[in-house]
């Protein structure tokens, strides 16, 4: 969220520190230019492949291929990643002294003082109001949509980010505002399994992370956010387990809608396979222990992005053969 997501940098939230709490580091001086690039980095560019879900509507309503939509579907990315890096930057603003006390977010550009957290604030302002401007090149809509993703994940910053369950719901929120953030902008209606199956693929993703992230406490004592010591092992397991099985009953109604409508193709169910062996691959490095943030995990795994590769192109053949 860290994103704001599953993290990311609303994501990346206070730790507590130790008793033996370590040397806080001094702020560092730095020259505009390199202020501008901690602003940058503080940004999260690389957070901005989350927002790739805005093409998941127009994908799966048969319209990625009309020129109009895919530039609102291209309007709707860069929007969300202005306005998702302004939450990046105030997430770190805010946490500016537990960072400071950090081993490694201490040297985080805002934490390391290169760049001053009014100048953060500042920036955090422009990404927003950019986001918006560049929102309305698509729908006015879709601004209404940025404005509450903006609003709720200000809220996960300023303190809900401490509230179990409350956290969950709000991070796993903001992958769904970016999956219905294309079908706004590209004015195209949402059935009702597919705001099911990404909502809980948001919270099966979110649930695991947090589960691996107690996991590697319970192993090594490593310090975790706050929220987590609410949580137990067991209660994030139910929760990522019972979101899967929600994820892949959903999807597997969703198939059987999408096969009435191609005209009695096996195409869709033949779609289940490849997606029901992703979720359960992925599960093996939630259940390990091992899930960090959904991209990385993708970009490391190739039997999971051979997996992704043959679930698009069944979708591909259904939607546009």
């Amino acid at each position: 969220m860290n994103e704001t997501d599953v993290d990311s940098a609303v994501e990346s939230v206070e730790t507590q520190p130790e008793a033996a709490e370590p040397e806080q580091q001094a702020p560092v001086k730095g020259g505009p230019i390199r202020s501008a690039m901690g602003v940058l980095k503080t940004a999260r560019p690389r957070q901005w492949a989350k927002n790739v879900l805005v093409f998941v509507a127009p994908f799966t309503a048969a319209q990625i291929t009309n020129g109009s939509v895919l530039l609102d579907a291209v309007v709707a990315f860069v929007a969300f990643s202005l306005v998702a890096s302004s939450v990046y930057l105030i997430n770190d603003a805010i946490d500016v002294e537990a960072d400071r006390a950090h081993p490694t977010k201490r040297n985080r550009p805002i934490a390391a003082g290169i760049v001053p957290v009014p100048v953060a604030y500042v920036a955090a302002v422009v990404f927003f109001a950019a986001g918006l401007g560049v929102s309305f090149l698509a729908s006015p809509q879709l601004a209404i949509v940025l404005g509450v993703y903006e609003a709720v994940q200000l809220g996960y910053c300023f303190g809900l980010k401490h509230q179990p369950v409350v956290d969950l719901a709000i991070v796993g929120s903001g992958f769904l505002m970016r999956a219905i953030a294309g079908g706004v902008a590209a004015s195209i209606t949402l059935s009702q399994w597919f705001l099911l199956v990404t909502a809980f693929g948001s919270l099966f993703m979110v649930a695991g992370k947090r589960y691996a992230e107690i996991m590697l406490f319970e192993r090594t004592g490593a310090k975790i956010r706050s929220s987590l010591k609410k949580y137990s092992a067991s209660y994030l397991r139910f929760v990522w387990a019972t979101a899967a099985a929600i994820l892949i009953m959903s999807y597997s109604l969703w198939a059987f809608t999408l096969r009435e409508g191609a005209h009695g193709s096996i195409w869709p169910m033949i779609s289940m396979v490849p997606f029901v062996i992703a979720v359960l691959r992925y599960a093996v490095d939630v259940d390990g222990g091992t899930a960090g943030e959904p991209e990385e995990i993708v970009l490391k795994d190739r039997v999971l992005q051979v997996l992704g590769v043959m679930w698009v192109v069944t979708l591909a053949v259904t939607f546009y053969l």
